[in-house]
């Protein structure tokens, strides 16, 4: 009788008022955005510090240490020294994370989180204030790629399906770079100085987007002949080389070839059977590539030589059924250890993992007191030994020396 929407008493229940429209939720607006926080009713006294922070770490120049591989008793002690404590684990934003950002100084621990309601929080880790973290909203939609700029990391470049926004904190507005009809679902930058960027789309096509061009528009748009495209990720030393995976299919392109139909790829990776979450090149060389396959299976692939097909280097047997309610994993090379990568897991306890591209099972973060829960979206400092691994209710872990 419930069901039927009938009291008990035979006399039916009043009629549901009707739902309140659109308003309840108000969209984003086109255009630039000024830096304002969601919780506007707070403190803007702690807002500013937190924009005057990023705006001071952003003007130092980080030392230009030469990235190089350690060797790998080395790089196992350094990750042994890196610990979560309490203090390093907050809510950021409000609903599942589902792409992170670090800022690369090497003074303060600076994250930026997206969650899937358009959401971007900033977190200054080294903030003791219980307002160490503000929350913004320039999306409507999950935010699904985020990056500091190289070149100016004053810049945090994110997007959403429908934009691709940066928040400039020197002028305290999130622009719109790029606006599209279709959904967008990743990017990444072309040249050092990040003025240009590949950006897939959820229906398969890439797009080059300019930076310095007016207008919201894309410069191309290319059919690559994927049913989705999931990420994309440029080559570290041949820039003009992008990797991107999609439904089952990963592959190599050259962006000075593309052209808006009948585009060949220079390498196709191979050996996928089911859905493909992430592709990405090592960080120093570019010479291997690691996927996350719904196939269960973590691979790394040999790309030193660009040729036609790529081989697989190592298989890891992976967990990586994260069901509905979870981001999805994507497999991260640690940007100091050119043969290493961080992916989440589905393990108890709840652990981060870190891999060898042979295959090997280096290290687990894990603690259990302070981590419960699956860490999907990872992040590594450029750096410093720092891993930030954020969950589905928008909590963020710091591991650090």
């Amino acid at each position: 009788m419930r069901l039927q929407r009938v009291e008990p008493s035979g006399i039916p229940m009043p009629e549901m008022p009707a739902q309140p429209g659109a308003e309840e939720y108000p969209q984003v607006p086109a255009g630039p955005l000024p830096m304002v926080p969601e919780d506007q009713m707070g403190d803007s006294k702690l807002t500013e510090d937190l924009l005057t922070t990023w705006m001071r770490i952003s003007e130092m120049k980080a030392n230009d240490t030469e990235k190089r591989t350690r060797d790998m008793k080395r790089y196992q002690d350094s990750l042994n020294s890196m610990v979560l404590s309490e203090d390093n684990v907050k809510k950021v934003v409000k609903y599942r994370v589902s792409s992170m950002a670090i800022h690369p100084s090497e003074s303060i621990i600076f994250v930026a989180a997206g969650d899937k309601s358009g959401q971007i929080g900033l977190w200054n880790v080294n903030s003791k204030s219980e307002e160490g973290a503000h929350v913004f909203i320039p999306h409507n939609y999950l935010v699904s790629c985020m990056h500091f700029s190289p070149f100016n990391p004053a810049h945090l470049l994110s997007l959403s399906n429908e934009t691709l926004r940066c928040g400039d904190v020197t002028r305290a507005v999130f622009d719109e770079i790029c606006r599209s009809e279709e959904s967008l679902s990743s990017f990444d930058f072309l040249e050092d100085n990040a003025s240009t960027a590949i950006v897939g789309h959820w229906d398969g096509d890439v797009a080059v987007v300019d930076r310095r061009t007016p207008g919201t528009s894309s410069e191309l748009s290319a059919d690559i002949g994927f049913k989705r495209t999931r990420t994309v990720h440029v080559h570290p030393v041949n820039k003009q080389y992008f990797i991107a995976a999609g439904s089952v299919d990963v592959c190599i392109y050259d962006v000075r070839y593309l052209k808006s139909n009948g585009n060949k790829p220079v390498s196709s990776l191979k050996g996928h059977t089911k859905s493909v979450a992430s592709a990405y090149f090592s960080p120093v060389t570019g010479n291997r590539v690691v996927t996350v396959c719904a196939d269960d299976k973590l691979r790394v692939y040999d790309t030193t030589s660009l040729s036609s097909t790529v081989s697989v280097l190592s298989t890891v047997r992976h967990n990586n059924n994260t069901g509905r309610w979870l981001t999805r994993f994507r497999a991260i090379w640690d940007p100091k250890q050119e043969d290493c990568f961080v992916v989440g897991s589905m393990a108890r306890p709840r652990q981060i993992e870190v891999f060898q591209d042979t295959g090997k099972l280096l290290h687990s973060f894990y603690n259990l007191d302070c981590l419960g829960s699956v860490c999907s979206i990872n992040v590594v400092h450029p750096s410093k030994n720092i891993l930030v691994g954020g969950n589905s209710s928008g909590r963020l872990h710091v591991f650090k020396e």
